[in-house]
């Protein structure tokens, strides 16, 4: 276990509308909202590129020129913060992720690491949206993890399911990847793993001994119990406007800054101090 916690916040996400909640889009404001992030204890930014014409920030984009606007505008903001890029692209055409993370290098990039029916279910017992397969077969996988491998970036394995975790370790085991093993355990997707504390204890069975591990918990006020017992268990910490905009008490949030404020008392309630970017850097095994 790491004495020091890292946390990682989610800036933005691939699916919130910014007319609708106060998500960053643009440069400035993804650093403004960074700075935020960084001044309340997060080492590592998560990053999602959106569109920048007016009235298509909601859309999705894989330009590196907007990946390099942003991260650079990040850095400049947080002296010395790891960014940690998003890969996440459904269907046969991922060259867009895998441009972004080969022309941009960023410290760490999400590796999804296994396949999800991507479903949820609406009060009226209709689709929240139409049901969809994000598709992550192991010859993508392998693709991503050769460019991250040529551009030294960590990847993080983003485990969706208990069986995702287990493959994470057949890639290790196979010599599709050799570094160090970062999880990331994604809970409280409607079809994936639940935010449910109880399953904590048997994650870390399955995953690597040695590997860190980090939880991102998607919810409303209801997965603050789980962050708690990710940082006493030994966990990274993740939280940010992509997986909640909800405090623990319920009120809403419209900034970064406040989720952060709350991980960083939960990590110290649970006797650990918050990690540097320059410590987070060393726990990882990115030199």
């Amino acid at each position: 276990m790491s004495d020091k916690a890292i946390i990682t916040c989610s800036l933005n996400g691939v699916l919130t509308d910014p007319k609708q909640h106060n998500v960053p889009v643009t440069p400035e404001q993804m650093a403004r909202e960074a700075k935020a992030a960084f001044n309340a204890g997060a080492s590592v930014m998560h990053i999602h590129l959106r569109q920048q014409e007016p009235d298509k920030g909601h859309l999705p984009s894989w330009d590196v020129s907007i990946s390099k606007e942003i991260q650079q505008a990040i850095r400049e903001a947080c002296p010395g913060v790891l960014i940690n890029h998003t890969t996440g692209q459904s269907g046969p055409d991922y060259q867009g992720p895998l441009d972004c993370v080969r022309q941009t290098r960023p410290e760490i990039a999400a590796c999804n690491a296994g396949s999800l029916n991507y479903l949820k279910v609406k009060s009226d017992n209709t689709w929240a949206w139409p049901p969809m397969l994000f598709d992550n077969a192991v010859p993508k996988i392998q693709d991503y993890l050769d460019v991250m491998k040529a551009s030294n970036t960590l990847p993080e394995f983003e485990s969706f399911d208990v069986g995702i975790v287990r493959c994470v370790g057949m890639y290790a085991q196979t010599g599709m990847y050799d570094g160090p093993l970062q999880y990331n355990f994604v809970m409280g997707v409607a079809s994936g793993m639940p935010a449910d504390p109880e399953l904590l204890p048997i994650l870390l069975k399955l995953k690597h001994a040695n590997a860190n591990w980090s939880v991102t918990a998607i919810g409303r006020a209801e997965i603050w119990p789980l962050h708690l017992r990710c940082a006493e268990m030994g966990g990274h910490l993740r939280t940010g406007l992509e997986d909640t905009f909800y405090k623990p008490d319920g009120s809403k949030v419209t900034s970064n800054g406040p989720l952060i404020e709350t991980m960083a008392s939960y990590a110290r309630q649970a006797g650990r101090a918050i990690a540097s970017p320059a410590e987070a850097r060393v726990i990882l095994g990115l030199h």
